[in-house]
C-alpha cells in the first residue's frame, strides 16, 4: 500500500516536469522568435537614425567654427582696441608720461607685428599703414624728447665742482681763483702723499635721467634712427665738454702763441694745462665714458662711436697746447716742464688706453701716445743743449772774490733737480734705448759735471792773481762735490768720483798755499837757513838785513790782508781748514824768527818800526781771511 502510494506520487511528479519542460521550451522558442523580431527592428532604425546623425555632427562643427571665429575676432577687437589707446597715447605727447608714451610706441609695433601676420583681413594693410604713420609721429616727438631732456640735463661742470672730485693732495688752495690749480710748487707736487688717492666722478646728467634716455635711445634705434640719435648726442654732449674745460681754464693755443709769451706765464700755464690733463681723463673723460655706456648699453656701435665724437674736439684742444711746447724753441729751463708733461701724460696713459681703447678712438690713443714720445724726445735733446750750454757758457760776469760762481750753483741745483725725476728719467731714456737707464742717467750726470768743470777752467783764467785762480777753483770744485754728497746724484756718480773730486779740492787748496804763502815765508828764512834752525846760527847776519826782512815781511803779510781778506770761501769748514793749513805754517816759522833775530831789533832805535806784530797778531788777522770784507770794513 504504502508502495503504491509512493510510485503513484512518483509518476506524478514525473509527469509535472514534463509538462514544465514543454513550456519551457515552448517559452524559449517564443523568445527567440521575438529575439530575432528585434534585431530587424533595430537595423531598420539604425538605417532609419543615420541621416540625422550626419546632421547632428554637421551642427557640431558649424558650432566649433563660430566659436572659433568668435575667438578670433575678439583678438581683432582687442587689437584693434590697443591701436586706438595707444594712438591717444602718441597724440597727447611724451611730456605727461614718457613710460606710458614708450609703451604705446611698442604696442603700435606689436600691432604692426599682429596684422603683418593676418594678410587674409582685408583691412590688414590700412591698419598697417595707420599704425606705421603713429609711430613715425611718434619716434619724431620722440626724438624732441630726447635732445629736450639731453640739453636740459646738460650743462657745463663747474671748475669748483671739478676740484671737489680731486684728493685732497691734488686740490687747488683756498684762495678761490681758478689760476690757483696748478699754483702749488714742484716740490710739493712730488711729495709722495699717504693718503688713498682717490678720484670721484661728478654727475654729469641725473642719475634719474639716465634710464629715461636710454629708453628713448633703445627706442630711435629700433626705429632706425641712429644717425639722429648719434648727430643729436654729439652735438650735445660735445659742446657741453667743451665748456667744461674752458670754464677751468683751458686754451687752445698755437706753438706761435707759446713762443710770444713769457717764460713766467708760459710755465704757470704748463703747470696748469697738467691739472687739466689729469681732471679731463680721470673726472671728464670717464664721467663721459660712464653716461656714454649707460645710455647706449646694448648698442655697442653707437656707444663708442659717439663717445669718440663727443671726446675728439676736447682731446684735441688738450693735446695740441703739449704739441706746442714739444716743438717750441728749446731751452735749459723748459727741461723740467717737459718732464712734468711726459710724466703726467705717463701716469694717465693707462686710464688713455681704456678710455680710447675701439676702433673709432684710435686716432685719440695714438695722438695721446704720440705726444708723451715728442715730449720724451724733445727733453732728450734739451739735455744735449743744456749740456753744450754749460760748456759753452760765456757769461762775462766775474765773481772778484773767487766765490761759487752762479753757473756752477744753477747747474748743481738742476742736476739735483733732475734727480726728483729719477724713475721718470729712466723711463725716458728706455723710450730710445731699452739697456740700462741707470748707466744711461750716469752717463748724462758725469758729462754735465765735466761740461761744468770745464766751463769753471775757462773761468779761472779770467783772473789776474794766480792765487784768486786756484781758490775759486777750489771754492766751486768743494761745492760740487759736497752738493753731490748730499743728493742722489752720488749713488749715480760713485764713490770714486767724489773722492778724486775731492782730492782735486786738496790739490787746489795747496796750490793756493804755495803761490800766496811761498814768498813770504821765504822772508823768515836767512842765507837760506829756515829761521826754525838753533844755535848761533844768526850770528853774522847784519842788523840791516834783519830790518829789511821784518819790513818786506810786514809790507807782504798786510797786502795779503787786505787782499785776501776781499776773497770769499762761503763754506765755514772749508775757510777755517784753509786757515788752518796757513797758520800751522805761517805761526811757527814767524815765531822761530822772531825768537831767533827780534832782540837784534828790540834792541835797537824804534823796533816796532819793523816788529810791528806778534803771533798773536797775525792769527787774529788771519781769521780775517777770505770774510769778502770790503777796504773800508778792514779799516774800521
Amino acid at each position: 500500500m504504502g508502495i503504491h502510494q509512493t510510485m503513484d506520487s512518483l509518476r506524478e511528479r514525473s509527469s509535472f516536469v514534463k509538462e514544465s519542460l514543454h513550456k519551457s521550451q515552448t517559452i524559449t522558442d517564443n523568445m527567440v522568435s521575438i529575439l530575432g523580431s528585434f534585431d530587424h527592428r533595430l537595423s531598420a532604425l539604425e538605417t532609419a537614425m543615420r541621416p540625422t546623425q550626419i546632421k547632428t555632427h554637421s551642427i557640431r562643427s558649424a558650432h566649433d567654427n563660430i566659436d572659433k571665429t568668435l575667438k578670433a575676432a575678439e583678438v581683432i577687437l582687442t587689437q584693434f582696441d590697443q591701436t586706438r589707446k595707444a594712438e591717444a597715447k602718441i597724440l597727447r605727447g611724451p611730456h605727461e608720461d614718457l613710460e606710458s608714451y614708450l609703451e604705446a610706441i611698442d604696442q603700435l609695433r606689436a600691432n604692426v607685428r599682429f596684422f603683418s601676420s593676418k594678410k587674409s583681413f582685408k583691412s590688414s594693410d590700412g591698419i598697417i599703414n595707420h599704425a606705421n604713420s603713429l609711430l613715425a609721429k611718434a619716434i619724431s616727438k620722440l626724438e624732441d624728447e630726447f635732445r629736450h631732456l639731453l640739453t636740459n640735463y646738460s650743462k657745463p661742470v663747474e671748475p669748483d665742482r671739478l676740484f671737489d672730485c680731486l684728493p685732497n693732495s691734488l686740490r687747488p688752495s683756498t684762495s678761490g681763483k681758478q689760476s690757483d690749480v696748478g699754483s702749488k710748487t714742484h716740490s710739493e707736487n712730488r711729495k709722495p702723499s699717504l693718503e688713498t688717492v682717490t678720484f670721484t666722478l661728478p654727475t654729469l646728467i641725473p642719475p634719474r635721467v639716465i634710464p629715461l634716455l636710454h629708453d628713448l635711445a633703445q627706442q630711435m634705434v629700433q626705429a632706425g634712427h641712429q644717425q639722429q640719435l648719434f648727430r643729436i648726442y654729439r652735438d650735445t654732449r660735445g659742446a657741453v665738454l667743451e665748456q667744461s674745460l674752458r670754464k677751468l681754464g683751458v686754451e687752445r693755443l698755437s706753438k706761435d702763441d707759446v713762443q710770444k709769451m713769457q717764460w713766467e706765464v708760459l710755465e704757470a700755464k704748463i703747470g696748469n694745462w697738467i691739472h687739466y690733463m689729469r681732471i679731463a681723463v680721470k673726472l671728464l673723460f670717464s664721467g663721459e665714458k660712464k653716461i656714454c655706456d649707460q645710455i647706449f648699453d646694448g648698442v655697442e656701435s653707437l656707444k663708442t662711436q659717439c663717445f669718440a665724437e663727443v671726446t675728439a674736439s676736447s682731446v684735441a684742444m688738450l693735446l695740441s697746447f703739449g704739441e706746442a711746447i714739444a716743438k717750441s724753441k728749446r731751452s735749459p729751463e723748459k727741461l723740467f716742464v717737459l718732464l712734468d708733461m711726459y710724466e703726467i701724460m705717463r701716469e694717465l696713459q693707462p686710464e688713455i688706453e681704456t678710455l680710447f681703447e675701439s676702433k673709432a678712438c684710435t686716432e685719440m690713443r695714438e695722438a695721446a701716445m704720440s705726444l708723451a714720445k715728442r715730449l720724451a724726445q724733445t727733453a732728450q735733446e734739451t739735455f744735449v743743449d743744456f749740456e753744450e750750454a754749460v760748456e759753452k757758457d760765456a757769461t762775462k760776469t766775474a765773481v772778484l772774490d773767487g766765490t761759487v760762481h752762479p753757473l756752477t750753483s744753477y747747474v748743481i741745483n738742476y742736476v739735483k733737480f733732475l734727480y726728483d725725476y729719477q724713475s721718470t728719467l729712466k723711463q725716458l731714456f728706455q723710450e730710445f734705448d731699452p739697456n740700462d737707464p741707470e748707466s744711461q742717467l750716469a752717463s748724462v750726470t758725469t758729462r754735465i759735471m765735466q761740461a761744468l768743470q770745464n766751463n769753471l777752467d775757462g773761468k779761472s783764467k779770467q783772473y789776474k792773481d794766480p792765487a784768486l785762480t786756484q781758490l775759486f777753483l777750489m771754492n766751486n770744485i768743494h761745492y760740487i762735490v759736497r752738493s753731490v754728497r748730499r743728493s742722489e746724484a752720488k749713488d749715480m756718480l760713485g764713490d770714486d768720483w767724489v773722492q778724486i773730486h775731492r782730492r782735486i779740492v786738496q790739490q787746489h787748496a795747496n796750490q793756493y798755499k804755495r803761490i800766496s804763502w811761498a814768498k813770504i815765508l821765504q822772508c823768515l828764512t836767512v842765507q837760506g837757513t829756515n829761521s826754525s834752525g838753533g844755535g848761533d846760527s844768526n850770528s853774522g847776519v847784519s842788523r840791516a838785513t834783519i830790518k829789511d826782512r821784518f819790513k818786506t815781511f810786514n809790507i807782504q803779510i798786510e797786502e795779503l790782508h787786505q787782499r785776501q781778506s776781499q776773497w770769499t770761501i762761503p763754506d765755514s769748514e772749508l775757510r777755517e781748514s784753509l786757515r788752518l793749513a796757513v797758520a800751522e805754517v805761517l805761526l811757527p816759522a814767524y815765531r822761530s824768527f822772531l825768537k831767533r833775530f827780534g832782540p837784534m831789533i828790540e834792541n835797537g832805535k824804534n823796533p816796532t818800526k819793523y816788529i810791528r806784530y806778534s803771533p798773536e797778531n797775525l792769527e787774529q788777522m788771519l781769521g780775517e781771511f777770505f770774510e769778502s770784507k770790503t777796504w773800508s770794513e778792514q779799516k774800521r
